[in-house]
């Protein structure tokens, strides 16, 4: 079997920063009319821990709120986002399609592993027609301890992969590649930053640039 990879969602195949925004206005617009919020959407802030799965997202930016009304923002902030993307709002990265097409040419097995929710992904994925070229779409909820390193490593068990590379842009990518002795892929897209794309093994600012790395796989 040739090596496969394992591709994070946000920020290395998808543009999210296409639609953040305007779906976390709508979640924090709901709160402000509610009187339980007041001032800006914490957009920066969001962008800063960009990659966590998304209850540490709500407990990080709304540390006084009760679980219930996290629980509803995150409704309204999931349902913005569908919004979004069925309407066309948002954007693949330059080269991803071409560069999931040679690489599916190639036969190389192809994933993905998001911190994303499962509709959020299916959203995404049914919209571009990703599923012309992937293997298989993983979601954070797969696995009890929303944990990045833990679904890389449910997708490695269920798939026999003994060959692998992850490709993300965030330290919760390169820690799960590291956790599962795998080489990682730093993207240097729109939420990387360059301390998280130091512990990368390669780093590429363009998606089309995967194909010219020569990969090895790290020592056991």
């Amino acid at each position: 079997m040739k090596q496969a990879y394992i591709f994070d969602m946000d920020g290395t195949l998808f543009q999210t920063n296409r639609i953040l925004g305007h779906a976390l206005d709508d979640a924090f617009t709901f709160l402000r009319e509610q009187e339980r919020w007041t001032g800006e959407t914490p957009l920066a802030k969001y962008q800063s821990i960009m990659g966590v799965p998304l209850p540490e997202v709500w407990r990080t930016l709304l540390p006084t709120h009760t679980d219930d009304e996290r629980t509803v923002v995150d409704q309204i902030f999931q349902g913005a986002l569908i919004t979004h993307i069925k309407q066309g709002h948002g954007a693949l990265y330059p080269g991803a399609e071409a560069t999931l097409m040679a690489l599916k040419a190639a036969d190389h097995p192809l994933y993905i592993a998001s911190n994303g929710w499962n509709n959020y992904l299916a959203a995404i994925v049914t919209y571009y027609e990703l599923d012309r070229w992937l293997d298989g779409v993983y979601s954070i909820e797969d696995v009890a301890s929303l944990q990045k390193s833990d679904l890389v490593r449910h997708i490695l068990s269920n798939h026999q992969l003994t060959q692998a590379t992850v490709v993300g842009d965030r330290i919760s990518d390169f820690m799960a590649a590291r956790t599962n002795q795998l080489p990682a892929i730093g993207c240097r897209f729109d939420f990387s930053n360059e301390a998280e794309l130091a512990e990368a093994d390669y780093i590429v600012s363009d998606l089309r640039d995967i194909l010219k790395l020569s990969l090895a796989p790290l020592s056991k």
